[in-house]
């Protein structure tokens, strides 16, 4: 199987230490760092930069990262395949997602697929649109749900587009009671994620003429609704995003409506793994009774 030096190199990058590194592999820090400097030996070049916080990738070992994911990636793949022949469909998959998918899809996602198969072993990791496009690409996580467009050389399956609303104050009603015109946000301020502020989001602001100027940056979801109930401001949130959050405030759609496509992206050689096949299977199937007609992947 694969040289035990490229999972010690993957791990020491997701623990950022060889402390960590060594815990996690149930092995001692001597040997982790002995196995890095092995490597770095045969390969010709360092992989880390070490600092007292840490490590940290070189540009070389930015480069070499992919590679050694895949490797892994393609011996887990041949330990599942050999497992299903067995009859033990075990295996593991390995999930990125951002914020309120994990809150609302993913927990009945994961239940569902658990009862399925109680042997598959699923992990999360949350992330931003672009760091989950990124670990999918570099082979980090399996699977992972994201915003389109996406441009990297990935799996990619459109979900469904998610409404783009306006979070409001209680007491504020647009001029026409119904929806947001240009007039009603007019010198308004708007609170929001800095990492939302790109897209379909950014899209939506540019439209109603919102600048920097008017912009305040909050710390998740939650907090922007609460900002917003306080009257510090307007909120820009997704549909699936509104579902879980609680607080004094109002939604409206915007004159000229916005959505986000969100999309299920996957590493191409993850994705003919038994296991990571399965749950995208499963992931299509829930989504498709969640969303009857709103569906994109047919």
């Amino acid at each position: 199987m694969a040289n035990f030096a490229y999972e010690v190199f993957s791990t020491v990058v997701a623990q950022h230490t060889f402390y960590q590194a060594a815990a996690t592999l149930n092995v001692t820090p001597s040997a982790v760092s002995h196995s890095i400097n092995q490597l770095e030996k045969e390969l010709g070049f360092p992989l880390f930069i070490r600092n007292r916080s840490g490590v940290e990738l070189t540009s070389d070992g930015r480069q070499v990262l992919p590679y050694v994911q895949e490797i892994l990636n393609t011996e887990s793949n041949l330990r599942q395949v050999a497992d299903n022949i067995q009859g033990l469909h075990s295996g593991s998959v390995r999930i990125g997602g951002f914020s309120s998918v994990c809150i609302n899809w993913l927990p009945r996602i994961i239940r569902e697929f658990n009862h399925q198969y109680p042997d598959i072993k699923i992990s999360v990791m949350q992330g931003n649109f672009n760091e989950i496009t990124n670990w999918a690409k570099i082979g980090t996580i399996d699977i992972g749900f994201t915003s389109m467009p996406v441009n990297e050389n990935l799996l990619v399956h459109s979900l469904i587009n998610d409404p783009i609303y306006c979070v409001t104050p209680a007491d504020f009603i647009p001029e026409n009671g119904e929806y947001i015109t240009t007039d009603d946000v007019a010198d308004k301020n708007f609170i929001l994620q800095q990492s939302d502020y790109d897209r379909d989001t950014k899209l939506a602001l540019d439209h109603y003429h919102v600048t920097n100027n008017f912009l305040r940056f909050s710390i998740d979801d939650q907090s922007i609704i609460s900002m917003v109930e306080s009257g510090l401001g307007m909120g820009i949130l997704p549909q699936l995003a509104l579902r879980k959050l609680t607080g004094d405030v109002n939604t409206f759609a915007f004159a000229e409506p916005y959505n986000r496509e969100i999309a299920l992206v996957a590493n191409k050689t993850q994705a003919t793994a038994p296991s990571t096949a399965m749950m995208i299977r499963a992931i299509k199937q829930f989504l498709t009774k969640e969303y009857p007609d709103q569906m994109l992947w047919q």
